[in-house]
């Protein structure tokens, strides 16, 4: 047991240092969301003051968070923190163009408050707008815990590296995996178990462009895989559900599996066609 508890103990001592405890950003993200959603909120903001107040509030636990892992002095923190708040209208408004694409999307969402308040792909962008800022500003590790929480919580997986455009929409949303080097244009509509990978996992790869460009008004449909940095979808296409791209499609693409369909009868089979053991 002795040595046990040494090597735990030591592990602690040299990995502790500065790093953040999750639910510090967990609790940063869901108070964010609660400022700029009421949806997300268990209380409503009687005046401007109020909100106002959140704000720097949250602005104060920003700067501590930055402060804990960021590198940098406690000045570019404060500048970084600064930017983010004044950041926040644009993000919103992004936010609100994504939630209208959904609710435009899908013809069962009834309306834009039901994409706010229940879809999971909406949360999932939600989060990735915000990580995506401080990957910008190549804050380590806080981005990361932002959206490892929305992929927790949605199974949607989005590197806070991507780029992404406007009017974003993510159907279903179950399994979606969007790589680090992604590059996604406006008005782009993608369905559960998309992946957007690379075409290998080598570490020496690790600074160039791994993954797929998708162009603007591009919609992906169930369960298709695109990998490749090299690899471009044209605008305007659409890519058909379990397909397997590895090159480029010019503008304008409709790409499907072509399956071949044979019906048989049962009497084909015998007596017994089917025996599953369950």
């Amino acid at each position: 047991m002795k040595s046990i508890t040494n090597k735990l103990f030591e592990f602690n001592l040299e990995h502790s240092s500065g790093l953040p405890v999750k639910a510090t950003a967990y609790t940063f993200v869901d108070k964010l969301l609660k400022i700029m959603f009421p949806h997300f909120n268990d209380r409503k903001y009687l005046s401007i003051d109020e909100v106002e107040a959140e704000l720097l509030i949250l602005k104060v636990d920003l700067q501590k968070i930055l402060n804990q892992i960021s590198g940098f002095d406690s000045e570019q923190n404060t500048l970084i923190a600064n930017e983010f708040i004044l950041m926040i209208p644009v993000i919103f408004d992004d936010l609100l163009l994504d939630a209208k694409a959904i609710e435009l999307g899908d013809p069962a969402a009834e309306n834009l408050d039901e994409v706010i308040l229940t879809y999971p792909g909406f949360f999932a962008i939600a989060v990735y707008r915000v990580s995506n800022f401080f990957y910008k500003k190549s804050v380590p590790l806080f981005p990361r815990l932002l959206t490892e929480y929305s992929h927790r919580l949605t199974g949607i997986d989005i590197h806070p590296g991507a780029s992404i455009g406007k009017s974003f929409c993510i159907d279903h949303g179950t399994g979606i995996v969007i790589g680090e080097t992604t590059n996604i244009g406006d008005s782009v509509k993608i369905y559960q178990g998309v992946t957007l990978g690379a075409l290998s996992v080598d570490k020496k790869f690790c600074d160039s462009k791994r993954h797929p460009t998708i162009g603007d008004n591009v919609v992906i449909y169930s369960n298709a895989t695109i990998l490749g940095g090299k690899t471009i979808i044209g605008n305007n296409s659409i890519i058909g559900g379990n397909t397997w791209l590895t090159t480029s499609v010019e503008p304008y693409s409709i790409v499907f599996n072509n399956h071949k369909v044979e019906i048989k009868k049962t009497k084909d089979f015998g007596e017994e066609p089917y025996n599953f053991i369950i």
